[in-house]
């Protein structure tokens, strides 16, 4: 969860990340017995380009993210990373009308409409580590680095 504008230079933008990460309130905080079952992944962004056709990208190869004019005027965008239209079976209209949803727009969607969106799309590159690979890989790390006694574990709640 993260925007896709993301710049080192602002760290404000960084906090945004981790507040997102550890603080969003779509998502029940977790639980120390939680901890052996988690797996977090990363989808890392890659080849972004802009088309000209709302239509030129693949279901299960590209994300994508639009940009459009809600009926108020104002710009919004909205993304879905390439797993998404896949997983939910969704073919091209379907995952095109679902993004101006999640994006606010709330007037009929039309062919039309549609032919005006501006649309980027993307690759994307996922890496996934459970909580026990974590574990294994921040010790091995540590004994590498000459400190000959192994790490505690993790405790974001001490």
């Amino acid at each position: 969860i993260r925007p896709l504008k993301l710049k080192k230079k602002n760290p404000l933008k960084f906090c945004f990340v981790f507040n997102s990460a550890l603080k969003d309130s779509r998502f029940p905080p977790m639980t120390r017995d939680e901890l052996p079952r988690l797996f977090c992944s990363v989808s890392l962004l890659t080849n972004f380009e802009d088309v000209c056709d709302y239509m030129d990208w693949e279901v299960g190869v590209h994300g994508i993210r639009i940009e459009f004019i809600n009926e108020k005027g104002s710009k919004r965008t909205a993304t879905y990373l390439p797993e998404v239209a896949k997983e939910q079976g969704w073919d091209h209209i379907q995952t095109i009308d679902s993004l101006l949803r999640k994006g606010g727009y709330k007037a009929p969607i039309t062919n039309e409409f549609r032919k005006t969106i501006k649309l980027t799309r993307y690759r994307s590159e996922k890496m996934t580590m459970s909580y026990t690979e974590y574990l294994a890989h921040r010790q091995h790390h540590h004994f590498q680095n000459g400190i000959g006694h192994p790490l505690p574990p993790y405790n974001h709640y001490s």
